[in-house]
């Protein structure tokens, strides 16, 4: 007996943009991992830690870096070993709190982000902002911010 697909209108509404949220992180990450990979020898985890530190005009606490990035925070740790061995990342002592470590890029880390953002960019380009008006992008920031904020909900 032939199996079918499950269609949109056979679904709850709720469990159709959940599975379209599961869908396209995991379509998206796998595209952008592939890309980042070849072109960089740059795994999508590697590139979100250096995007966080890319961002922000200081120094990041790996502590911070755990608790924004998708990352666990001994993941966080190894990712940050070994951008740090491929002369990427610097830790310093945080001057705030003695018992912290602050985590910056270095030139090389910069630059590398760079290149690979437009890796990321270019390959994201055909198949999601290409797609999508000012007005899609907004609300789904909107649906990230809800979802962020109330994670522990």
């Amino acid at each position: 007996m032939a199996k079918r697909k499950l269609t949109q209108t056979e679904m709850p509404e709720a469990d159709y943009a959940f599975y379209g949220l599961v869908w396209a992180g995991t379509v998206l990450t796998e595209r952008v991992d592939r890309a980042l990979r070849k072109a960089h020898d740059l795994p999508v985890s590697w590139f979100e830690v250096m995007l966080w530190l890319a961002s922000s005009p200081d120094p990041v606490p790996a502590s911070v870096l755990g608790n924004t990035t998708m990352l666990s925070r001994s993941q966080v740790s190894r990712v940050v070993d070994a951008l740090q061995g491929r002369g990427l990342v610097v830790r310093t002592p945080s001057a705030r709190d003695a018992r912290s470590v602050e985590v910056s890029l270095t030139p090389a880390g910069h630059q590398l982000f760079k290149e690979a953002d437009d890796t990321r960019r270019g390959c994201l380009a055909p198949v999601f902002t290409d797609l999508l008006d000012q007005e899609d992008l907004a609300a789904l920031g909107s649906v990230w911010k809800k979802l962020k904020a109330n994670k522990d909900g």
